[in-house]
This record gives structure tokens, sequence and C-alpha cells, in this order.
């Protein structure tokens, strides 16, 4: 299943639905592509939602990484929300998880940036 991303708009943050896999491929590319098109129309507040994806391959977690770094370089912020059990256990076990700001729900997400 190819990874499908929406961009939506909440008071002022773009949040990114993801639905599908982020792995080798097409999946990390989509992700970096939208990240990097984001930023690059200014928008520094950006929250990817994961609540449907279901599986991310080692280069999907760099893909997560390498987003969350080109955002600090251009003064704007990535976080996640809405984690899987799945996700979030690959999260604890590579230690991203303390590197990312994550959260439950939408609301605290979107609150996070004021």
């Amino acid at each position: 299943m190819a990874l499908s991303i929406a961009s939506r708009e909440v008071d002022g943050v773009t949040v990114l639905d993801l639905n599908g896999r982020i792995t080798l491929g097409e999946g990390s590319v989509q992700l970096r592509d939208a990240i990097r098109d984001l930023i690059g129309k200014g928008q520094k507040s950006i929250l990817l939602n994961l609540s449907e994806v279901n599986y991310i391959d080692s280069s999907g977690l760099g893909e997560l990484v390498s987003a969350y770094t080109t955002a600090r370089n251009q003064s704007a912020a990535l976080k996640l929300l809405g984690l899987t059990k799945k996700v979030n256990d690959l999260l604890q076990l590579t230690k991203l998880y303390t590197v990312f700001d994550i959260y439950d729900d939408e609301a605290s997400g979107i609150a996070s940036y004021k």
C-alpha cells in the first residue's frame, strides 16, 4: 500500500495526514517532497499525523529524522501526532522517541505551537 498524504491547515499549523507505509522508495520520497515544499513556502509549523501509518522501515525512519533536521535548520518545527502502537514501539526501540515532540491528540499538538 503506497503512502498517501493529505494536507490541511488548522489554526496556522499545517497538518499532514499520512496513510499507508513509509518505506524505501516512493513513501519516503513523497514525505520528503511534501515537507520541503511546505518549508519552501514558509510554513514553520508542521504536524505529521501518523495515526494511519501502519509500517515504517529504516529508510522511512531516516526520512522522518531528515525531515525533522531540515525543519530545524529552517527555523520550522516538525512534530508527530497519533502514533500507532507499532510505530510508537519502533521509535522507543530506536530512541527516536526522545528526539520528536509527540502528541496523542490533535488539539494538544496544535496548541503546542502557540
